[in-house]
Parts: structure tokens; sequence; C-alpha cells
């Protein structure tokens, strides 16, 4: 965990959800673990905290499978609410569609479980809020199936529901292909800079033994000029020689 947890709120936290203590003492401790005055500590005990959780409430769902649906939705709500205080936001939409789920497969034995077209939008809205457009669009599709299901003979009084879930399903539907385009441009773009950086590669390669080429030849040029120079100064040495008198002599 990180530094900024003091060991005694950590263990207590893992000791009641460990516990299945699922109640508000519980998220109370969680609050208080993410109380830090340094932001880097907060950061990355959230991070430690989200992966605790993650693991954790897949051991705790399988366990409570076969339980009564009033306890299985108490728990998802816990769930929920913990991961809300962490602030893993994928995790806390994602157990929230599975609590509207659940309450559907169980409403034909539970009528009051059922749930309204005015619940699957605002799980629409908050999934499309959150960057979530593909599980906006169901849950769009789910609000026209409930209104459906509830009045067949008098779907004339939802009109104005009827409207707003379909618009909200087409600005889903029209998100999700933006992103698919933006996915798209962005692999296009890495893509073609590979390229340039190949021929960028290949190019240097090509001009790389030009270049030596050209230094060797200016090498040679030097040395050649250095030669002709010296064999220019050994010939006026010679011929300065030749023409010297020798005092003595006529």
């Amino acid at each position: 965990m990180a530094d900024a947890l003091s060991p005694p709120e950590v263990s207590l936290f893992l000791f009641l959800v460990k516990l299945r203590r699922f109640d508000d003492a519980t998220l109370g401790v969680l609050r208080t673990l993410l109380v830090s005055k340094d932001a880097r500590s907060a950061v990355q005990a959230r991070s430690s905290l989200e992966r605790f959780m993650r693991f954790e409430s897949l051991r705790i769902l399988r366990e409570v499978a076969d339980k009564d649906a009033v306890h299985v939705l108490s728990v998802l709500e816990f769930l929920v609410r913990a991961f809300a205080v962490i602030g893993d936001f994928e995790s806390c939409l994602a157990l929230r569609y599975e609590a509207l789920v659940f309450r559907e497969n169980k409403s034909g034995v539970h009528q009051w479980l059922q749930v309204g077209h005015t619940e699957w939008v605002n799980f629409a809205k908050d999934a499309l809020d959150n960057g979530f457009y593909p599980i906006a669009t169901k849950a769009c599709e789910n609000a026209l199936l409930c209104l459906q299901r509830s009045d067949t003979s008098g779907l004339e009084n939802f009109t104005g529901d009827i409207q707003n879930i379909v618009s909200l399903k087409d600005v889903a539907i029209s998100s999700t292909g933006s992103c698919s385009v933006q996915a798209k441009a962005v692999k296009y773009l890495k893509r073609k800079e590979m390229e340039r950086s190949k021929q960028q590669a290949s190019t240097f390669r090509e001009i790389q033994p030009v270049a030596s080429v050209l230094f060797r030849d200016s090498i040679k040029k030097r040395n050649a000029r250095i030669f002709s120079e010296c064999q220019a100064l050994r010939s006026a040495a010679r011929n300065s020689h030749a023409h010297t008198k020798i005092p003595g002599f006529v």
C-alpha cells in the first residue's frame, strides 16, 4: 500500500472486507484511508485499493451468487459505493449494470425488483458522461423495452420519454462511431510515422557511404597536394644547390 496510509487503517479495512462487513462503517474506514495531504500518495493509495477491490469483488460475487435477492443487491450496492469512493468509475458502472440486470432477471418472481425506464435512462446518462458509449446504448435499448412492457396500450403517454431515449441512444451511437474513427486515425498516424522513420533510416544508410567516399577523396586530394608541394620544395632546393658558387674557385 501507499506510504500515506497508516498500517492500522489499512489492516482494519482489509479485515472488514474479508469479514464481509458490507456496511457504512467499512465505507467510513475506506474514506479515511484516502484522506492525504500528499497528492502523489493519494494516487498510489487509490491505485492499490482499486487493485485489491477489483480482485476481492470477483470473489465476493461468486460467494453470494446463490444467496437471496435482497442479500445480493445489498452486496452490489456496497461494492458500487466502494468503487465510487475509490474513484474507479469503470468498475462502479459495471456493477451498477450488473445490479440492474440482476433485478430484471429476478423481476419475474419478485415483481418489486422490476427496473423502471427512468433508472435505465439515468444509468445511460452516467455511462455516456464517463465515455462508456456501447453500454449507454444498451441501457437506452433496455429503457425502451421497459416502456413497451409496462403499457403496450398507452405508449402515447410516453411519447416525450421515448423521443428523449431515442435521442440519447443516437448520441451514444454517434459517440461510439466517433471514437472508432479517432482510433483509426490514431493508428493511421502511427503507421505513417513508422513508415517515415524507416524511410529516414534508409535514406541515412544510403547517404552514409556517399559521405564516407567524399571524405576519403578529400583526404586523397590533400595528401596529393602535400606530396606535390614537397616535390616542388625538393626540386627548388636542388636547383639552388647547383647554382651556389664555392669560395676560392673561379
